[in-house]
């Protein structure tokens, strides 16, 4: 979570002046622009950006913007007024144009460059120059960072234009991808998932991209037609948007020697990295090296923690890259994400995403991420003794990642210890009945003693020997709770750690194809089910979103499985 910087403000924000006097610009304060950039912000062409850490840009406003929604959770968080939708200057900069900003703020955004790496490997293939100096934010533009309440944060637009890492792309953002991250991000804070947060929403009355997607009742692996597509801009909030990629680029440049002052550049961006995400776990009067050893430990305890929590909510990232990878140990970037219903260990929506990201790899993929986060931070050591504590902290990555799931199992079932057995035999029998993960648990939470309890959970008809071996687990699983303490106390603690209400895509759909027609109707009664996902909710919620994923659904793209065609 973002780390208290100031005395808080508890005014309540309500005019777009107010929400101005609260910026506060550290990372344009503490770090080095492009050399090459311009200077007023008009710096939309790819081209490559070979030192610096930022580029100042403009983004590009959207044509006759209207507004479709906003996090009211997160505008009481930040001390802002729902009334504050209503300004039109509020809306006007949040929908790209900048250049209405007043004083203090700039009248620019910028952009920042990053590194790729998969699984470990390093690539600069999706660099269209062929050198990793064009690849970064291609079409996410931050444009403010401010400090609300003693927390700083960060907004950025997805969608907001070109930059000079677009990559030949039109740096716009439509409008489904648009709605499934507002929305997403907004439940998996309510889940209690670390994560970047969502603003606001906007689309466009009249600007539209084509883009590849599904037809209608389509079953094919890839898109089948070009789509027309409403425009959006969804405003993305973090304690930064400082990522292992963008640590990862100043550490190549450092290893290579790229330019003069690649190994300034490097100190300075770890340096930012402490202070922005850090601050509260790290004292700065440590010696540098001291502060990256603390770093690298703080960062692999974050790490760790997010990747079981994913797995405890069902959640699956789905393009897991360091690029993706959020240095501040949080959720980011949800592109190609998606959450398991029919319980697959190997589940992965993304079509293009590969097992390698699929669900229960995700613990492999952060460890492949923290790998290179430690590779970008050894060119500061260089020869200190440090290095080999951090080399070390590396080493442990996956014990502590396995302390972490066997914690998080232990909580899903409410125990007090682990009992691998119990866990195996349970997801067994989970993918031999096709169950739902999420009613699973939480059916679960309520302490059932007999299998048919379970049943609304099968996405199968189970045979009678299948039945038998649930019951002789759950008599088993029971024995375990009786000698545990208070089983009321128990089902409410896993009814704290099991939602009951998930993301499903096929009733998320129905939203972002009605708000392509100026319905936000459904957006508004999503953000409501999503807020409390723990929660028994009226009985007319249930029976619309605790259910099992229809037949018609199974193999549907856009549904079941989907391109990054965003």
């Amino acid at each position: 979570m973002p780390h208290s910087t100031k005395a808080p403000n508890k005014a309540n924000v309500t005019h777009f002046d107010e929400f101005a006097q609260l910026a506060d610009y550290s990372l344009m304060r503490n770090l080095c622009k492009d050399p090459d950039a311009t200077i007023d912000g008009k710096d939309h062409r790819a081209r490559q950006v070979f030192s610096g850490h930022y580029v100042p840009v403009t983004p590009t406003p959207i044509a006759e913007p209207q507004y479709v929604s906003h996090s009211r959770a997160l505008f009481q968080e930040l001390g802002l007024r729902d009334e504050l939708v209503a300004d039109s200057a509020f809306c006007q900069f949040f929908s790209g144009d900048a250049s209405i900003a007043p004083s203090p703020m700039q009248p620019f955004g910028w952009a920042t460059g990053y590194a790729l790496s998969i699984y470990g490997t390093e690539y600069t293939q999706q660099c269209p120059f062929g050198t990793g100096n064009g690849y970064g934010d291609g079409r996410a533009i931050s444009v403010f960072e401010g400090i609300f309440n003693g927390q700083r944060w960060e907004m950025q637009l997805k969608g907001g234009g070109t930059t000079p890492y677009c990559r030949g792309a039109d740096g716009r953002a439509v409008l489904r991808s648009s709605v499934r991250e507002f929305l997403a991000q907004d439940y998996m804070h309510a889940l209690g998932v670390p994560t970047s947060r969502s603003l606001t929403l906007f689309t466009s009355a009249s600007e539209a991209v084509t883009r590849p997607w599904y037809s209608p009742e389509s079953q094919s692996s890839d898109p089948d037609i070009m789509q027309e597509n409403p425009v959006a801009i969804c405003t993305r909030v973090a304690s930064s948007f400082l990522r292992v990629g963008q640590v990862e680029l100043f550490g190549r440049r450092a290893r290579s020697h790229a330019h003069l002052d690649a190994l300034a550049e490097l100190r300075m961006i770890v340096a930012h990295l402490i202070e922005r995400e850090y601050a509260q776990e790290i004292d700065q009067a440590l010696s540098f090296h001291e502060q990256i050893i603390l770093l690298a430990s703080s960062f692999r305890e974050r790490l760790t923690s997010l990747v079981a929590q994913w797995i405890r909510v069902g959640f699956c990232q789905g393009n897991f890259n360091s690029d993706n990878c959020a240095a501040g140990g949080f959720t980011l970037d949800y592109g190609p994400f998606g959450f398991c219903e029919i319980f697959d260990p190997e589940f992965q929506p993304w079509t293009g995403g590969g097992q390698h990201f699929a669900f229960f790899n995700q613990p492999n993929a952060a460890h492949a991420n923290f790998h290179m986060f430690c590779l970008a931070l050894a060119p500061l050591l260089a020869e200190d003794p440090a290095a080999k504590q951090l080399e070390h902290i590396r080493q442990d990555f996956a014990k502590v990642m396995q302390s972490q799931l066997e914690a998080m199992w232990a909580s899903k079932l409410g125990l007090t210890e682990f009992q691998p057995q119990l866990l195996t035999r349970l997801l067994g029998l989970m993918q031999q009945s096709e169950v739902d993960y999420t009613i699973l648990f939480r059916e679960l939470s309520h302490l059932p003693t007999q299998v048919s309890a379970l049943k609304k959970s099968f996405y199968v008809t189970t045979s009678a020997a299948l039945d038998e071996k649930w019951q002789t687990w759950l008599n088993d699983w029971q024995a375990e709770l009786s000698q545990q303490g208070d089983l009321a106390e128990i089902a409410s603690k896993m009814q704290q750690v099991n939602p009951k209400y998930t993301w499903r895509e096929w009733l998320i759909v129905p939203a972002y194809q009605q708000a392509a027609q100026g319905d936000y109707r459904l957006i508004h009664e999503l953000q409501q089910v999503l807020s409390q996902p723990y929660e028994e909710q009226s009985a007319e919620i249930e029976a619309k979103y605790y259910r099992l994923k229809p037949k018609a659904f199974y193999y549907a793209g856009g549904i079941s499985h989907y391109s990054c065609s965003s």
